[in-house]
C-alpha cells in the first residue's frame, strides 16, 4: 500500500494531528524547563502524574484526558510542593527530593494501576497503556482536547514570555524588581503538568520527559536567542511527532511514542553535529580553516622567514 494512501485514512490524520500537537506543546514548554536547570522535573512530574490518572479513572470510571487532566494536576501540584518543601527545610537538595517523589509517586501509581487491573473495570480501563503510550487508541475527541490544551499553552508561554525568560536567566533580579517568584514557578510547574497529561496517552509517562526536554536541548544549538530557541524548538517537536507517526503507520506493529522519542533523539544527534557554531563538525571546520589560514597565510610566511610575528 502506498504511504500517501495511508495518511488518507482519518483515524491516522487524527494520530497524526495529536502527535504533532504534542510535540509542538512540549517542545515550547520545555525550553523554559531546560533553561532553569530542571530537566528532571520534567521527568518527576511525568511519573508524579500516573497516581492523578490512576486516582481519576477510579473515582469517575472514565478513560476522559479531561478527568485525567485534573488528576494528574492535583498529584503534579502536590509533587512540586513536597519537593519544594523537602528542598526548603530539609539539607537534602534538589536532585535528591526529585528522585524521591519520582520513586514514592511512581511506586504509587503502579500500586494503583494494578489495583485497577484486578478491579471490574479493570479488562476495560486500558491504564497500563499509559505506561509507555498508545496513539492508535486516540479518537477525535482526544485530539480536540490536545488541540486546546497545546493552543493554551503556547498562548500562555507568549502572554507571559518576559516573565518567564526573566524567571529563566535571573530569578534574583525577578524577585528584586517584584516579581511573584515563587507563584511563577508554581505556574510554570503547573504548565509542564498540563504538556505531560496531554502526551501521556501518545507517549507514555515513562517517555514524555525526553519529548519535553530533547527539543529544547536540539534548538539550543542554533541560536543565541531565546525566541528564536523556542520556535526551533517548537518545530523540532512537530517534525518529531510527524515523524513517529509516519515510521509507525509505514512499519506495521511498532508503537508512536518511542518512534517520536528516537526522532527528537536523531534531530538531537543532527544538531550536536551540523549545528553552526556550537556543532561537532562546525568547530572541526573552523579549527581546521585557522589552522590552514596560520600555515599558509603571513603568520606562517613570517615564521618560515624567520621574522617575529
Amino acid at each position: 500500500m502506498n504511504w500517501l494512501q495511508v495518511f488518507q485514512d482519518p483515524n491516522t490524520q487524527w494520530i497524526l494531528l495529536g502527535s504533532m500537537l504534542l510535540g509542538l506543546s512540549s517542545g515550547v514548554i520545555g525550553s523554559f524547563a531546560y533553561l532553569r536547570k530542571q530537566s528532571l522535573m520534567g521527568d518527576a512530574l511525568s511519573h508524579a502524574a500516573l497516581p492523578g490518572v490512576c486516582l481519576a479513572f477510579m473515582v469517575t470510571g472514565s478513560k476522559s484526558i479531561f478527568y485525567f487532566l485534573i488528576g494528574a494536576v492535583l498529584a503534579g501540584v502536590l509533587a512540586t510542593f513536597l519537593i519544594s518543601f523537602i528542598t526548603r527545610h530539609t539539607r537534602i537538595k534538589q536532585d535528591s527530593a526529585l528522585g524521591i517523589i519520582l520513586s514514592v509517586f511512581f511506586g504509587v501509581g503502579i500500586v494503583l494501576l494494578t489495583q485497577i487491573q484486578h478491579s471490574d473495570l479493570g479488562n476495560q480501563s486500558g491504564l497500563d497503556k499509559f505506561l509507555f503510550g498508545q496513539a492508535a487508541s486516540m479518537i477525535q475527541s482526544d485530539v480536540y482536547t490536545m488541540a486546546i490544551i497545546s493552543a493554551v499553552l503556547v498562548g500562555v508561554c507568549v502572554l507571559f514570555f518576559k516573565e518567564f525568560k526573566l524567571l529563566s536567566f535571573d530569578a534574583g533580579f525577578a524577585k528584586g524588581i517584584g516579581l511573584p517568584v515563587v507563584l511563577l514557578d508554581q505556574f510554570m510547574m503547573l504548565l509542564i503538568v498540563a504538556a505531560v497529561v496531554v502526551g501521556i496517552q501518545a507517549v507514555g509517562v515513562v517517555l514524555m520527559a525526553a519529548l519535553l526536554i530533547t527539543p529544547a536541548v536540539a534548538a539550543r544549538y542554533w541560536t543565541e536567542k531565546l525566541h528564536v530557541m523556542i520556535i526551533i524548538s517548537g518545530l523540532f517537536g512537530v517534525l518529531s511527532g510527524f515523524s513517529g507517526t509516519f515510521v509507525s503507520t509505514i512499519a506495521h506493529n511498532l508503537p508512536t511514542g518511542p518512534l517520536t522519542v528516537l526522532a527528537a533523539s536523531c534531530l538531537f544527534i543532527f544538531s550536536v553535529l551540523f549545528a553552526p557554531k556550537r556543532g561537532v563538525v562546525s568547530k572541526l571546520l573552523l579549527k581546521w580553516s585557522v589552522k590552514k589560514e596560520w600555515t599558509n597565510g603571513t603568520y606562517g610566511k613570517k615564521m618560515r622567514e624567520g621574522k617575529s610575528i
